[in-house]
C-alpha cells in the first residue's frame, strides 16, 4: 500500500474538497489517462487495485503512471466506543482528488487496449471519472482560446 514514509504530524483535519483541480490536470507522461469528474477521497488500496487491474490487462506491455499519492491520514475510533476521549487512531491513508485531476496515465499500447485497461481501472475507483487522450486535453485548452 502507498503511504508516506514519515509525516510532520500524525493526524489531520478533514478539510474541504471545493473547487476544481488547478494542478495535475494535464496528461504529462502518457498518451491516455483517467480524469476525475467529481471530488472524492481515494484510499491507498483502491489506487493499488486500479494499478493491478491496468497492468494485468496490458500484460507487461506499455507503461503506467500513478499521478496521485495518499498523503492524508484518516482516523477512526473503535466500534462501540463512547463519545469523547480524543481523536481516534490512523486507520488508512487517502489521496484528495478534485474534479479535473488526472489520476492515472498509460502509454506504449494501442488505443483500444489503453481505453479498456483504463475502463477496468476506473471501476475500482470510488468516484465518477472519464477516459481522455492527450489530444483531448490539449484540444480542450486550444479551443477555449
Amino acid at each position: 500500500m502507498l503511504m508516506p514514509k514519515r509525516v510532520k504530524r500524525r493526524k489531520q483535519f478533514r478539510g474541504s474538497m471545493r473547487g476544481k483541480a488547478s494542478r495535475g490536470n494535464t496528461i504529462t507522461y502518457g498518451e491516455f489517462g483517467i480524469v476525475a469528474t467529481e471530488p472524492c477521497w481515494i484510499k491507498s488500496n483502491q489506487i493499488e487495485a486500479a494499478r493491478v487491474a491496468m497492468t494485468r490487462y496490458i500484460k507487461r506491455g506499455g507503461q503506467v503512471w500513478i499521478k496521485i499519492f495518499p498523503d492524508k491520514p484518516v482516523t477512526a475510533k473503535p466500534a462501540e466506543t463512547r463519545m469523547g476521549s480524543g481523536k481516534g487512531s490512523v486507520e488508512y491513508w487517502v489521496a484528495v482528488v478534485k474534479p479535473g485531476r488526472v489520476m492515472f496515465e498509460i502509454a506504449g499500447v494501442s488505443e483500444e487496449v489503453a481505453r479498456e485497461a483504463l475502463r477496468l481501472a476506473s471501476h475500482k475507483l470510488p468516484c465518477k471519472c472519464k477516459i481522455v487522450s492527450k489530444a483531448d486535453l490539449e484540444g480542450g485548452v486550444a479551443n477555449e482560446d
